[in-house]
């Protein structure tokens, strides 16, 4: 047999990512614990309620499920409505929990990587205009100052936001996040607002921690021209990608944030990036249509022939990870994939799904592109948010009852490719035969 196999540079991260709110279960004064308790606001009208027990201890098993899987990395979130439940008072037993977290992390040799707002926030601080007011910076910065000096000692990678786009998007302009707003134009405010923000946390973190390495997590979805050769599709998909997609980016490389009206100088921005992290699931096709102008008049839909997740929520597009990372890569930064994956509870499309994503960050490494990690989403099927439990992107399944934890062939897939560093023929053949051939060519395969 040939062998054959893509190799990743040595010292890449390998891990999963997660958020406070969706693994850790238990009261926590957030807008999310009080969104969930309003009628029809999550499907099934399911709740966190005790999500993954992370908060009673069950990190430590997922993360010794983690450590056996070879996995040298973990992206975590802490709850800013745990550690500062009300204005200015600091929640000792919050810290120190998460403290326990980087210490088991740190003990079974898994870098960390911290995210100190991941889509929720305080009810008292949303009570107070949230993110919508610019009196939200100095809040910000304060909670971050505070995370730094408890928790700096044990973490060198930070991540300010979890994707600002995503966020404005399902709270202020779709409605599915809290508050709940349907309004374009706050819903710009709030990025230029979070985007201030993210570069006062920047600032602080390297105050407190001169060894910090700073970053956020975008959201990058693609958006293409449902019809190339028509001019509108074009505009429409270019628009909504420059909003989307390339606000935040644009504005910390040239220090000027575009809004739809006008261009803001934004220079306490610029620069405020040591790493970027790309999430990416999945790309639209777009085509102009009046009846939505909320979305730039934009209708996304998928390709008729993609290969389309368990519920239709994500198209398999490995390519557009390829040119996320591309357009990515032209502004200098280091980078890493802080999220991929795919809602798939028989775990039929997820294999496949991996390994050409991961064929697609493979690529960009060859051509220099300056990758150096993939965080999985997700370790254990979590609570997923407006959908609650009934989307499924665990590496490991979860009943939710009895918090049992089963791993699906994907666990072991990617359990492989971590401890070899590498995909190889053989690899992609036992656990995805269809895409093994198309994937190594020149490889031959049993079967």
């Amino acid at each position: 047999m040939i062998r054959a196999q893509f190799t990743f540079p040595r010292g890449f991260l390998w891990g999963t990512a997660s958020a406070a709110h969706q693994v850790e279960g238990g009261d926590a004064l957030s807008d999310w614990k009080a969104w969930e308790a309003e009628p029809g606001r999550v499907l099934g009208a399911h709740t966190s309620a005790r999500a993954c027990e992370w908060l009673q201890g069950r990190y430590i098993e997922d993360f010794d499920r983690a450590a056996a899987d070879g996995h040298n990395a973990q992206r975590l979130s802490v709850e800013w409505a745990r550690i500062e439940p009300e204005p200015g008072r600091w929640d000792a037993a919050a810290l120190q929990f998460y403290r326990a977290q980087l210490l088991a992390l740190r003990a079974r040799n898994i870098t960390p990587m911290v995210t100190l707002c991941h889509f929720t926030q305080p009810l008292w601080f949303m009570e107070r205009g949230g993110w919508e007011t610019p009196a939200c910076i100095p809040l910000f910065e304060r909670y971050v100052q505070k995370v730094a000096a408890e928790l700096g000692d044990l973490c060198s990678l930070w991540c300010t936001i979890n994707e600002p786009n995503a966020y404005m998007f399902a709270a202020y302009v779709a409605g599915v996040f809290p508050p709940g707003r349907h309004n374009l134009l706050l819903a710009q405010q709030v990025h230029l607002n979070q985007l201030r923000a993210h570069a006062a946390a920047y600032h602080a973190l390297h105050a407190a921690r001169p060894d910090a390495r700073v970053g956020w997590a975008q959201y990058l979805r693609g958006f293409e021209a449902a019809r190339p050769g028509f001019p509108p599709d074009r505009w429409a998909a270019h628009w909504q990608h420059q909003l989307f997609n390339m606000g935040w980016v644009n504005a910390v490389h040239s220090g000027r944030f575009r809004m739809l009206q006008r261009s803001v100088p934004v220079p306490e921005c610029r620069g405020t990036c040591d790493w970027l992290g790309v999430n990416y699931y999945t790309r639209d096709l777009v085509a102009f249509d009046l009846r939505h102008p909320l979305e730039l008049f934009g209708r996304r839909q998928f390709a008729p022939d993609d290969v389309l997740s368990e519920q239709g929520f994500i198209a398999s597009h490995p390519a557009g990870l390829f040119r996320a990372l591309g357009e990515m890569q032209k502004f200098g930064w280091p980078m890493f994939v802080t999220e991929n994956g795919v809602e798939d509870a028989p775990d039929n499309m997820r294999p496949a799904y991996l390994l050409e994503h991961l064929r697609a960050l493979w690529q960009a490494v060859c051509f220099n592109f300056p990758v150096h990690g993939y965080f999985h989403w997700s370790l254990v099927d979590n609570f997923e948010w407006e959908r609650g439990w009934t989307q499924r992107f665990g590496l490991y399944a979860l009943d939710v009852d009895t918090q049992v934890r089963t791993p699906r062939s994907s666990a072991k897939l990617y359990a492989e490719i971590c401890r070899a560093n590498a995909i190889s023929a053989e690899i992609a053949q036992r656990y995805a035969p269809p895409v093994a051939a198309s994937m190594f060519p020149g490889a031959v395969l049993a079967g």
